[in-house]
């Protein structure tokens, strides 16, 4: 199978999408308003609610979003064939993922910019408020320990992708500084500091040559950087570093990505992976773990938590949710596409892939997934004439930024969901961003520690795809419910909410009997799924009742 005209078909796929889909949801699901007034000019405050330009947020929520997690996903679970992998990807994307960004950061909008924990409190009740909070503070800290050993092992395995990552912040905080305080157009210094980065990326290896003591620097060393740099990100203002980083970013990636398509045509790779492998050895059953182990790449929690965390304090006009949300998570999903492409397209042979590919433990390691995705695109990118080594720095860059920049928000919506809990239960300390960053920085910390080399948040890591997922349910349950309350079509999100929510309870049940099943080894993981799994059905069972109980019962919500 020509693996270039999968991409073509898939790209046609997210452009009809876009184009009619979106569309609809946008105009006759949540009837949005270009006069409708929004958070971030209601309440600007310069720090988290800044009215930004449509370009400039679409940059910032797509590389929040677009995180390692859709690359390691995919590049896993083509272990199953590449067929069901990327049919995912594609249905899940249009009509679960973008669907779920699209609607989470339009009721946060018409919530007065809050996050989606704080919604619930708003649609379903104050003990949903509670439960959900602490449900996304949980996943939160894992995205946080584990992203930062990701970073820290590409910078370790990778020392040329250093110097551009480290540019790139000086060059967005400069960039902040002009646009904002100088009032400086945006589009030459951001074309200039594009060059630059671009610059960097291709110096990367020698300045790692004539620096040779950064390869020398431990993962364990790497993570405590990551962090303390995560925590002043997360309390600067959002223009100064968040803002530019993620839009010059944008371009950064969306350069990557371009150049992984293009050589793909010009390169017209063969899939060398089975369409289907019906028994990978020891892997568990592709139906329901292929919709958890593809998440990011398909629909994502963490998703609803960027749009209602951070973006929807920055949405400028309301209309913008349609290509931010909805068209963001399209971009996420050709990443997801892309990944599954060189997982099975990058590869020499067959029997290159099935060694690979041997078994569920041989793929399942970061250190496979990741040089199955950078490996296999930089045989793409090098087919354009472009050196294979740089090839490599360039991918390698690419998935470095998608982490780092989930990694800043991350943190940032740690700290607001600190404060949010803190707020509610009466505890003012902790309503301070520097308080409340600190203590969000320190729990990561601590669990990046717990084991030697900073790889501590490995040990919660199994956990991820199905909390992440639980968290996608619930938020498509308090739209629902939402809408159900304000007499609008709940149909294009119940449904998907019901999909979701079956394959990733019934995910959880069978990875925590597997976790009891070799307590003394995995007993932390055992209770604290059941925990994570407990609250997740209490609030769904909250939430359920109140969405089919008679609507003249519960008076519409306040927007």
């Amino acid at each position: 199978m020509n693996a270039a005209w999968l991409a073509l078909g898939t790209f046609a796929a997210f452009a009809l999408a876009y184009r009619f889909y979106a569309k609809f949801l946008a105009e006759r699901v949540f009837a949005l308003r270009d006069d409708e007034p929004v958070p971030a000019r209601e309440f600007e405050d310069g720090i988290d609610f800044v009215p930004t330009r449509k370009s400039v947020l679409w940059g910032h929520h797509f590389t929040s979003i677009a995180g390692a997690a859709p690359i390691v996903g995919p590049a896993i679970a083509v272990i199953w064939g590449w067929l069901p992998a990327l049919v995912w990807v594609a249905v899940g994307t249009v009509f679960m993922g973008a669907v779920h960004d699209f609607s989470s950061l339009v009721i946060s909008l018409r919530h007065r910019g809050r996050s989606i924990g704080e919604v619930a409190g708003s649609v379903i009740g104050p003990r949903s408020r509670t439960l959900f909070l602490i449900i996304i503070s949980i996943l939160i800290w894992i995205v946080l320990a584990v992203f930062a050993f990701i970073i820290g092992t590409l910078f370790a395995s990778n020392p040329g992708a250093i110097f551009p990552i480290w540019v790139q912040i000086i060059v967005a905080m400069g960039l902040g500084w002009l646009v904002y305080r100088r009032r400086v157009s945006l589009f030459a210094p951001s074309l200039v500091g594009y060059v630059v980065l671009l610059g960097a990326i291709f110096y990367g290896n020698a300045f790692a040559l004539a620096m040779p003591w950064l390869g020398e620097i431990s993962v364990g060393t790497w993570v405590w950087v990551l962090l303390i740099y995560s925590f002043v990100a997360s309390v600067l203002p959002v223009w100064l570093l968040l803002q530019p980083r993620d839009y010059l970013n944008a371009h950064q990636l969306i350069t990557g990505l371009g150049l992984l398509s293009l050589g793909l045509v010009v390169l017209q790779p063969t899939i060398q992976a089975p369409a289907i492998n019906t028994a990978p050895p020891g892997a568990p059953p592709m139906i329901p773990f292929l919709f958890i182990t593809i998440a990011c790449g398909a629909i994502s929690g963490f998703h609803g938590l960027v749009a209602s965390g951070t973006t929807s304090k920055q949405v400028g006009c309301m209309t913008d949710a349609r290509p931010i949300g909805y068209g963001g998570m399209l971009g996420e999903g050709a990443l997801g596409m892309l990944a599954v492409l060189a997982a099975t397209a990058g590869f020499a042979s067959t029997a290159e892939w099935h060694g690979h590919y041997a078994s569920w433990g041989a793929a399942n390691g970061l250190a496979a997934k990741l040089d199955a995705f950078v490996s296999g695109g930089a045989t793409f990118v090098a087919s354009l004439g472009i050196p294979h080594a740089t090839a490599k720095t360039l991918i390698a860059v690419m998935v470095i930024a998608f982490a780092a920049t989930s990694l800043d928000t991350g943190a940032r919506i740690q700290r607001l969901i600190i404060a949010e809990l803190a707020d509610g239960y009466g505890v003012p300390a902790l309503t301070n961003r520097f308080a409340a960053g600190a203590l969000g920085i320190a729990a990561a910390l601590l669990l990046a520690v717990t084991q030697a080399g900073g790889k501590g948040g490995l040990i919660l890591w199994p956990l991820f795809g199905t909390t992440n997922q639980l968290v996608a349910g619930v938020t498509l349950l308090i739209v629902s419910v939402w809408l159900r309350q304000n007499g609008r079509p709940y149909v294009y999100t119940l449904v998907p909410m019901i999909f979701v929510g079956i394959a990733t309870v019934f995910s959880m049940l069978g990875e925590v009997r597997g976790y009891f099943g070799a307590f003394s080894e995995q007993w932390l993981l055992a209770v604290l799924g059941t925990v994570i799994l407990a609250l997740d059905l209490w609030v769904i069972g909250e939430g359920v009742r109140l969405l089919f109980r008679d609507r003249a019962a519960r008076p519409a919500a306040a927007a």
